[in-house]
């Protein structure tokens, strides 16, 4: 069994500040640090330092060579990443403030230049029973779900950054939705409490399982069968910019290793409590061993 993170790959700068930049103000930075970054890439990263078989698709500029080298030391697979010319790499400017919060502008770049020539030439490597992770963060996400489904992959879907037409795509095929409470509410089309959140996400989409991420008061897993409840691990929080990537990555690769969802909760939120204690995207994602030591 494989997985398929087919996604972003970008170029995170940092800016450390004080506050958030508010409408017509000038504010300087503490700091710059540039570091890999994308949800594709941070989850695919979390996949394979979680234990899984990972194999990484999407595009980057030739700026963004670096990041294949990367995703390549995390024991990720880079043969489905194009290198485009005359494209940047996508990029996110990145402020983080003291308090460990972070607000995040993106540029697509290379990551909204995924074809659907690459996206059928991809998925023929893959077959009934792996795993397809996708994002919103590139193009042709509608054609991508489609192929999948033809094939038989299974299909876990984080929308963010959730916007309209995401309800227009084929939401029917997704297996798995990893969403937080602001994706939950825009998908279900209300909003309210998180039990209510679910119970709609459901009545939506009754072939999926959700699970519902709740910051500091953990994450929720619901399916036909069961809904599992996961506190969050207590953690002081300086970098929150990939906690939920880290938090997708480590509970899919234990869900592949046939792992019950209870024991996938766990790892995941363990994970997540130490990715905010990291400062960077992919720098902050943990390995196995350290979750499995984390608390001892």
């Amino acid at each position: 069994m494989k997985a398929l993170c087919f996604g972003s790959l970008n170029i995170d700068y940092t800016y450390r500040v004080d506050h958030f930049v508010q409408p017509g103000e000038t504010l300087a930075a503490d700091s710059l640090q540039v570091f890999s970054g994308g949800k594709g890439l941070n989850q695919a990263i979390a996949l394979a330092r979680a234990g899984a078989e990972t194999c990484m698709a999407g595009a980057v500029g030739e700026d963004g060579r670096f990041l294949l080298e990367e995703l390549t030391a995390a024991g990720v697979h880079t043969d489905h990443v194009s290198i485009l010319q005359q494209v940047r790499t996508g990029n996110a400017i990145i402020q983080n403030d003291k308090t460990g919060d972070n607000c995040i502008l993106l540029y697509g770049g290379a990551n909204r230049a995924v074809t659907e020539a690459q996206a059928d030439e991809v998925l023929r490597h893959f077959s009934a029973g792996d795993w397809l992770l996708l994002q919103n963060e590139i193009n042709n996400l509608p054609y991508i779900m489609r192929r999948a489904h033809e094939r038989g992959l299974r299909i876990a879907f984080n929308p963010s950054p959730m916007e309209a037409r995401v309800l227009e795509w084929p939401l029917e095929y997704v297996d798995l939705f990893l969403l937080n409470r602001v994706e939950a509410a825009q998908l279900a089309g209300t909003d309210g409490a998180a039990d209510g959140l679910l119970r709609a996400l459901r009545e939506k989409f009754p072939g999926a399982a959700v699970v519902l991420t709740l910051g500091e008061q953990g994450a929720v897993y619901a399916d036909s069968e069961q809904t599992i409840r996961q506190a969050a691990y207590p953690a002081e929080a300086v970098d929150t910019t990939a906690a939920g990537d880290t938090f997708t990555g480590f509970f899919l690769a234990s869900l592949m290793r046939g792992e019950g969802v209870p024991q996938a909760m766990a790892l995941a939120a363990r994970a997540a409590a130490i990715a905010v204690t990291r400062r960077g995207a992919a720098p902050s994602i943990p390995t196995r061993e350290q979750v499995a030591a984390f608390g001892r």
